[in-house]
């Protein structure tokens, strides 16, 4: 379901318990992704990572809020290497450069706050 609300374009059904990691599906040797809210503030994006697929390193003007739903990640954040797993979570901060490696197959829920 997409809606407008406002300037803010959502795509997942308003007032509803959602069960975030299904909501997005591994496809083989490949990286997906799903946004889920788009506004001017900010962006809420589901991505699924096959086992050894990745985003190369890059960088933002904003801080982003990465939550691993599923399987296990490598972050490189500023030169630094950090392990994340499900149920945990990792701020990359604004202007670094970071790249996401998946371990083994992973999604994650990543927040872009802008401002």
């Amino acid at each position: 379901m997409t809606t407008e609300q406002g300037k803010v374009k959502v795509d997942v059904p308003l007032a509803e318990p959602l069960q975030l990691a299904a909501l997005v599906d591994y496809q083989s040797s490949a990286v997906v992704s799903r946004t889920l809210i788009k506004g001017k503030a900010g962006t809420i994006t589901l991505f699924a990572f096959d086992a050894g697929q990745g985003l190369s390193e890059h960088s933002a003007p904003f801080d982003a809020f990465v939550q691993v739903l599923d399987g296990e990640a490598s972050l490189v954040i500023g030169g630094k290497e950090v392990h994340a797993r499900a149920g945990e979570a990792v701020v990359m901060p604004a202007s670094v450069p970071h790249a996401v490696q998946a371990v083994a197959r992973f999604k994650m829920l990543l927040t872009m706050i802008r401002g």
